[in-house]
């Protein structure tokens, strides 16, 4: 008998060990199932805000960019005051910065909308101050058309002010890429 209880011993010592080794296994597994998982969602998150800050950089690169081309024409009017003394001359050349602006801001309004949409929102106010600093900028350019005698002095503060708000958007948006 003796030797049947050893022998139910060792079946039960071997069942054990065989049961532990699969617990252990399993455990195992379920560890590493629950670390890729996580290792998963961090490359997820990751690239997904990769992602993100590509996309707000491109934006305020458009921005800027469209926002360039507005300031240079606004600059244009400068020119004509300082380069052309003939007033029918004025005239004309201001209608064409008009036609030009009005071609600009289109371009402008989109990638502000963009970067609305991307945000964040001190960057997307900052944006929307520009758009509103170009709007301003050009009713003066037409006010100037129109004869306006103020108009003159106007458009040297409304433009100024639309080179500060473009000023600040730049200062948000690298902030926001700062924190991104």
């Amino acid at each position: 008998m003796t030797l049947i209880g050893m022998g139910d011993s060792a079946v039960w010592v071997a069942a054990f060990t065989g049961g532990t080794a699969v617990l252990a296994s399993w455990v195992t597994n379920l560890g590493n199932v629950r670390a890729a998982r996580v290792q998963a969602e961090a490359s997820a998150q990751a690239q997904h805000r990769g992602r993100v800050r590509e996309l707000r950089r491109a934006a305020y690169l458009e921005l800027m960019g469209s926002a360039h081309i507005v300031g240079e024409l606004y600059r244009r009017v400068f020119d004509v005051f300082h380069q052309i003394t003939d007033p029918d001359q004025h005239l004309t050349r201001f209608e064409e910065l008009r036609s030009e602006l009005r071609e600009a801001y289109d371009p402008l309004m989109h990638s502000v909308r963009v970067v609305v949409l991307e945000g964040p929102s001190a960057t997307a106010e900052a944006a929307q101050a520009v758009l509103n600093a170009a709007r301003e900028t050009n009713r003066c350019l037409w006010r100037i058309t129109c004869g306006d005698a103020d108009a003159r002095a106007s458009f040297d503060e409304v433009q100024g002010a639309y080179l500060r708000c473009l000023a600040r958007f730049v200062d948000a948006a690298r902030a926001a890429m700062a924190t991104s």
